[in-house]
């Protein structure tokens, strides 16, 4: 009978085995979909950020324009730009940054 349980007892160890080597085995293909999709979304915000600073720099230079020319008009706008890559205040809970 002692022989009997031992046996019962290594197929079920082996059966738990089987089963956490399947699970280990779908959360590596999870992990490897999931730093793939991360390197996606890093290289697009990368590309977002270009082209934000691209744009941010063209608006600076029509601002300057505008501003070093003659003008009749006051003009309304500030003469500063929102830098949009700065954190927002320490009274900010976002965590964002």
């Amino acid at each position: 009978m002692n022989e009997f349980l031992s046996l019962l007892l290594d197929f079920k160890l082996d059966s738990i085995e089987q089963r956490m080597e399947k699970i280990n085995s779908k959360l590596y293909l999870q992990n490897c979909y999931i730093m793939q999709e991360n390197e996606r979304l890093r290289k697009k915000a990368q590309l977002l950020n270009q082209e934000n600073q691209a744009l941010l720099s063209q608006l600076k230079q029509k601002l300057s324009m505008t501003s070093s020319g003659p003008s009749t008009t006051p003009n309304p706008r500030p003469s500063t730009l929102l830098d949009l890559n700065i954190c927002p205040s320490a009274t900010d809970d976002s965590g964002d940054c």
